[in-house]
């Protein structure tokens, strides 16, 4: 199965954090562009709303990724960084707050179906709570299935996929892990809502990410997307793929494979001080490669899964990672 790579356009641009608020320089958008047409094996581009697309200027960016040659694979509505949403998006207690948020997110699907983009990914990254004692759970979790299930039946030639994160900015987040997100999902009772795995996000809240596809695969094919970077497993660090997990990502390509995964591969990565194509560029590499020892040895995965001995595993990896040939 041929892979298709795609990258987040902000990754190229001004990196910041709570203590520095800005890292590098940001480049103009087609600036931007240009460096994400000239990665390697990049053919997709994600937008961020507000940042990258907004109505005044959808119809200049998608002349530009027409002329890059690069599909839109999906927007990104800004439901995390803009100051309306500081407490709470579509479970905001403020109704004013909600309806603001739906309606912000209304534009963001208006755009992609102008531009021809088949997916919305929601990170509602400060929907979630702080503080014991503060946060009535039950409502806010239903207002959050409300707001996102009436956007995937105002418009149900979109997707819908809902990126899970178990912190940060809040220090819980109601969309934390792969079950409580497919969870709300399910409760939506739309079928174009799923969910998208951020390798990261998924390593930070301890799941294996091979796992989590499983899951999402029985609950009726609801993988729509995939993020990759890497970290240390405490924080969203927004390495390049394969700096920690490297056998991580063998076994994450494998499941992909054997759940049927047609989506794309996304590029998550924001590297605070690194070169951002060359990061980038270095992920999908490292990704590519993942994927050559993988399809080169399906079946001997196949076989040690079924065998289950830690230590036929173990010398088998040793083997691949030697550029050896897979026994047993």
């Amino acid at each position: 199965m041929k892979r298709k790579y795609a990258v987040i356009l902000g990754n190229l641009g001004n990196t910041r954090d709570r203590f520095c608020n800005g890292y590098k320089d940001n480049p103009s958008t087609m600036a931007m562009l240009r460096r994400a047409a000239a990665i390697p094996h990049v053919a997709g581009i994600e937008l961020v709303g507000t940042w990258d697309i907004r109505p005044d200027n959808a119809k200049a960016m998608k002349r530009a990724l027409k002329g890059l040659g690069l599909p839109c694979v999906s927007i990104i509505p800004d439901l995390f960084a803009d100051k309306r949403f500081w407490k709470g998006s579509f479970s905001a207690v403020s109704a004013k707050t909600r309806r603001q948020a739906l309606d912000y997110t209304r534009s963001m699907c208006d755009i992609a179906g102008d531009i021809g983009c088949p997916l919305l990914n929601l990170w509602p990254g400060q929907d979630g709570y702080d503080y014991l004692l503060c946060a009535d759970y039950e409502q806010e979790r239903e207002w959050l299935c409300e707001g996102v299930a009436t956007l995937a039946r105002e418009y149900p030639s979109l997707r819908f996929a809902l990126e899970y994160k178990p912190k940060e900015p809040r220090t819980h987040s109601y969309l934390a892990r792969m079950a409580d997100t497919l969870l709300l999902a399910q409760e939506t009772g739309c079928d174009n809502v799923g969910v998208t795995i951020d390798t990261g996000h998924a390593y930070v809240g301890g799941e294996v990410v091979s796992e989590a596809i499983v899951l999402a695969k029985r609950a009726g094919n609801r993988l729509f997307h995939m993020h990759f970077n890497d970290n240390h497993g405490s924080w969203d660090d927004d390495m390049i793929v394969g700096s920690v997990h490297s056998i991580c990502y063998i076994e994450t390509l494998y499941w992909l494979d054997r759940c049927g995964y047609e989506g794309w591969y996304s590029m998550d990565q924001y590297p605070y001080r690194e070169d951002a194509a060359g990061a980038i560029g270095e992920s999908i590499l490292w990704l590519c490669q993942f994927d050559t020892i993988m399809q080169k040895n399906r079946a001997a995965i196949t076989d040690l899964l079924k065998a289950g001995d830690a230590v036929k595993t173990s010398a088998f990896l040793r083997g691949v990672l030697a550029g050896g040939r897979a026994k047993g």
